[in-house]
């Protein structure tokens, strides 16, 4: 773990001393992000709008649930801030599979939204309302919209709730929620992991000397599905890799391949080195999925 994850997650005894001193900014933090998300100004789109969020910092697998309930509605698209990416504003990412931009301007997790789900719409935004006004502007019968729990939309809301959960039940900067935990009692559809969704990891590619490198969220979740490695390479979420440095603790270690996620490559097509690939599939309880299905039909 990085040392922000160990504060969160697991924290020493002077982590846990600094948590109960900033307090009140916890609740000062909480109490604003609660009453922006409820008085927020509604809006009715006309169009089902699916929404998957959670209320822990990172790493809860919103981008594959999202992949893996969108693939099968054609003419809809998936909204996303878009963070990590070197760009500001709205970005059309692609259009029926066909990009648009570079994973430089989009960023990592729109990329792999966009290579995963070639019969749908990305659009990257900060500003969700005009984003979704795009996405109807193209075409878009369905909207799937990323980290969406705190807009003011009609829409289904779908909250994750992963294994890994922060040591404190605090919002930030105290513990690692963005809201407080009663608000899961606010979802429409609280999905939680190992009950109602399940990660399934597959390694392609694989080759005798891999070396792991990865900027994603709560790295540590991978050590359960990573096989004997030659060594790791771990940033922060979504940064990009550094090649000449790449190139160097590949060369140092008599590496035979990177082995990377979906996500990270995005961002390694150019290194011109071999990828071993995490290939990570979401298994979803089917009565989830019909729920969407009926909230979809309805609103359609």
């Amino acid at each position: 773990m990085r040392k922000i994850e160990k504060y969160f997650f697991a924290p020493n005894p002077l982590q846990k001393l600094l948590s109960f001193c900033l307090l009140p900014f916890s609740f000062i933090y909480c109490i604003i992000a609660t009453l922006k998300r409820k008085f927020a100004r509604f809006y009715d789109f006309g169009i089902p709008i699916i929404s998957v969020g959670n209320l822990v910092l990172g790493g809860s697998g919103k981008s594959p649930f999202i992949i893996e309930i969108a693939k099968n509605y054609p003419n809809s698209c998936v909204i996303l801030r878009g963070f990590g990416r070197k760009s500001k504003g709205l970005k059309v990412v692609s259009i029926q599979g066909n990009l648009q931009t570079d994973v430089q301007i989009a960023g990592d997790e729109a990329i792999m939204l966009a290579k995963s789900l070639p019969h749908c719409n990305v659009i990257v935004s900060e500003n969700r309302k005009n984003a979704i006004l795009k996405a109807k502007e193209l075409g878009a019968k369905i909207v799937f919209l990323d980290d969406g729990f705190r807009f003011n939309f009609k829409k289904l809301n779908i909250i994750l709730k992963p294994k890994l959960e922060p040591y404190f039940d605090f919002c930030i900067p105290s513990g690692g929620y963005r809201e407080h935990k009663s608000a899961y009692k606010q979802a429409d559809i609280l999905a939680e992991e190992g009950v109602d969704y399940e990660r399934k990891v597959q390694l392609l590619y694989p080759t005798k000397r891999m070396l792991l490198l990865t900027a994603i969220a709560n790295p540590s979740r991978l050590d359960s599905y990573l096989p004997n490695v030659v060594g790791k390479i771990i940033l922060k979420d979504h940064s990009f890799f550094d090649k000449t440095k790449i190139l160097e603790e590949y060369a140092r270690l008599s590496a035979t391949s990177l082995l990377v996620t979906q996500k990270d490559a995005t961002k390694l097509e150019e290194f011109g080195l071999p990828l071993s690939l995490l290939h990570l599939e979401m298994h979803i309880n089917p009565i989830i999925q019909q729920s969407i299905q009926d909230y979809i039909a309805k609103e359609s």
